[in-house]
């Protein structure tokens, strides 16, 4: 199948709002930090490069990891990278606890590449609540790998990633429910720009299957040959 077919079969996937609440203290260097010249470079006139392109597509706005790392959002974690996101909160009583269990299984089916080529990352939007420590601990319960990363940072931010992935509600009010933004996890390989969507809690095994798909050789799964 063509990449064409390929980005519209992708367009037509699951079309499931995903996203999550949390809360953490941020970190002074992070909190204070102004958002407005980061989030992308410049708008420009005339044809962009793809360098260009790219790097304006997303927020390269700070962030800080479970571990407490401060990174930024498209230089440390998305460039060149393949990605799947997705959005939660430790306190969530709902489907967050569900997903996360069945990413750490869509980890595993990426075996050796995830934290080399592959990188997961669960975004908090809560980070009164979400702190690093409490990101950490809830990495420590589901025992989650190398290459897996829960992230925080301060809401304004938060909020950029998130409606920039296409996580959000037209009605005002209800964008602010969480559970409006779970359910979906976003995948795709950054530096082909190639995107693509699907139920957080789908079988692990198709989930990395069409994360594959969109390599420059992949081929569509046989998802009847996963069922057997």
């Amino acid at each position: 199948m063509n990449d064409s077919n390929k980005r519209a079969f992708l367009s037509r996937m699951v079309g499931v709002s995903a996203g999550l609440t949390a809360a953490a203290v941020v970190p002074t260097a992070v909190a204070k930090t102004r958002r407005t010249t980061e989030t992308h470079l410049p708008i420009k006139t005339g044809r962009l490069s793809t360098a260009e392109r790219r790097r304006q597509r997303f927020p390269n706005v700070p962030v800080v990891d479970h571990d407490g790392n401060i990174l930024r959002f498209y230089d440390d974690m998305l460039k060149d990278k393949t990605v799947l996101i997705n959005f939660m909160y430790t306190r969530c009583n709902g489907s967050c606890p569900g997903t996360t269990a069945n990413l750490k299984k869509v980890q595993a089916e990426f075996g050796d590449r995830m934290g080399r080529d592959v990188f997961m990352y669960s975004v908090s939007l809560e980070p009164e609540y979400d702190t690093p420590e409490r990101l950490k601990a809830y990495a420590d319960l589901f025992k989650v790998q190398p290459g897996w990363r829960f992230i925080t940072g301060s809401k304004e931010n938060l909020d950029l990633i998130r409606r920039e992935f296409g996580f959000y509600r037209a009605d005002a009010t209800l964008d602010k429910l969480a559970d409006s933004h779970i359910g979906a996890v976003k995948f795709g390989i950054e530096r082909l720009e190639r995107w693509g969507m699907c139920a957080a809690l789908g079988n692990p095994k198709y989930i990395a299957r069409y994360v594959e798909w969109l390599e420059p050789k992949g081929k569509r799964p046989d998802l009847s040959a996963m069922l057997g």
